[in-house]
């Protein structure tokens, strides 16, 4: 096999911090002269990107990897790599597993992939895994998308939820510095990228590990201080954040957003639980009431503003009349979307040995309510919509009918409306709205020529 027919695969398992990581890895294939292959059946490095958040999630990974295990037993020279969160966690406990492995990475190993099949390549089957300071990247991500693009500004995660791995396998908050930030965004910005998503497991603590002070005592760098730094990035023309935490959502980081007016009106913060008692079992650090105050305030200064979020049901020792209290305040906040999950014990985690862990069909249970009322709210605040004007960014083709290209409002609403991808790709339209549903809108573009003024928001 000449360098010419490399071929590589990469499946991306999880958040959004895994498809950053899963471009970056891609982009170091791609300059070791390697090509991406969309079947994992034809290629010769397969490459999963993997996540540990819930089970069903990381025994996927075992699956999968089992295929190829199999196939490598028929072809040794095939190279076989476990990055991210599950390969964080279990470590050489992996090749143990899976001994046709050659490669175990956690996910702040992911810009020394070069090196690390440096070694895979002399021989060795390798285990990375060692908590390690992320230097400032130089690897040149291969985005999946010519339109929008992940930029990274936070490493790592400092909370300690009861229910979360994550700390145990991305490590310590480690900030990029606001010059490097800007400049990623510079170089995105030239190369024809419209829109940026800065990404943190916990962005709301972006820059209290960099050094410095005000001398008010507040941090020399907060993430309310980075919008306003990369908020005029020449070609960059909408910019998104996410995942905050209520802890640290401020009003001075709201009243940045209402006055930038390239950072998008939606907001992504999980609340996770709607009782009190059930936030202080999670070690959430606040209540019901200062999460209401967080939506109340985003609401105060951007009435618009899609909030967005992430609930977990069942978890341990949640009784009906607490995962009640949730629905209530769901249906009293009325998120554009919510992401949702029944509880799932993670190893190493507090929650994962409490005692009175709930059943899988009162958690199955409680989920299809909560998905039911999610579906009912969304319905309802879509109909704001309703033949209003929206820009929307086109990002792509509707992949169910080729007639129509689709993209995203400002408030993250997915929108379709016929059109020729060829010529919108990549282009900010204004589209009139004459269907709503739940989660995604309908409409018909308007002539780039009409001035008819978008309408106030309400």
């Amino acid at each position: 096999m000449t360098d010419a027919d490399r071929r590589y695969h990469i499946t991306t398992f999880g958040c959004q911090m895994n498809k950053a990581d899963s471009e970056r890895m891609a982009g170091i294939l791609d300059a070791l002269g390697w090509h991406a292959c969309n079947d994992p059946d034809r290629a010769d490095l397969v490459l999963y990107n993997t996540c540990t958040i819930r089970d069903n999630a990381e025994q996927k990974v075992y699956s999968y990897l089992g295929r190829q295990a199999k196939r490598k037993r028929d072809r040794p020279d095939l190279t076989l790599v476990v990055a991210g969160c599950v390969a964080q966690q279990e470590g050489e406990a992996l090749l143990r597993r899976v001994p046709e492995l050659d490669l175990v990475m956690g996910p702040q190993h992911a810009n020394r992939l070069g090196d690390l099949l440096e070694q895979v390549f002399a021989g060795n089957q390798v285990v990375a895994t060692e908590p390690i300071h992320i230097v400032e990247d130089i690897t040149k991500p291969r985005r999946d998308s010519t339109v929008t693009a992940w930029v990274n500004v936070i490493y790592g995660c400092n909370e300690r939820c009861t229910y979360c791995v994550v700390p145990n396998v991305r490590g310590i908050e480690q900030s990029r510095y606001p010059e490097v930030i800007r400049a990623e965004m510079e170089v995105l910005g030239q190369q024809g990228f419209k829109e940026v998503t800065l990404l943190g497991q916990n962005i709301d603590a972006y820059g209290r590990d960099l050094p410095g002070s005000t001398p008010e005592g507040r941090h020399q760098y907060t993430l309310t201080d980075l919008l306003y730094y990369v908020c005029d990035v020449p070609g960059i023309e909408r910019i998104r954040f996410a995942t905050s935490h209520p802890r640290y959502f401020n009003e001075r980081l709201i009243r940045a957003c209402a006055e930038l007016p390239t950072v998008c009106e939606h907001f992504h913060v999980p609340f996770q639980s709607g009782d009190d008692d059930i936030l202080r079992a999670m070690s959430r650090g606040y209540t019901r009431d200062r999460y209401r105050r967080v939506v109340d305030k985003i609401r105060r200064y951007l009435p618009d503003a899609a909030i967005s979020a992430d609930a977990i049901v069942g978890f341990p020792g949640e009784t009906e009349a607490q995962f009640q209290n949730t629905m209530d305040l769901v249906a009293e906040i009325g998120f554009d979307q919510l992401n949702t999950a029944a509880y799932s014990p993670r190893p190493g985690t507090p929650a994962a040995t409490h005692p009175d862990q709930i059943d899988e069909e009162t958690k199955r249970d409680r989920l299809q309510r909560l998905n039911h009322l999610v579906a009912i709210e969304a319905a309802e605040r879509s109909l704001r919509y309703a033949n209003r004007i929206e820009e929307i960014l086109v990002e792509g083709q509707n992949p169910k009918d080729p007639t129509q290209v689709m993209g995203r409002t400002r408030t993250n609403r997915l929108t379709f409306a016929p059109g020729d991808i060829g010529l919108l790709k990549g282009q900010l339209a204004r589209v009139r709205i004459s269907q709503v549903r739940a989660f995604s809108l309908t409409g018909e573009l308007l002539p780039v020529d009409d001035r008819q003024v978008l309408p106030a928001l309400v």
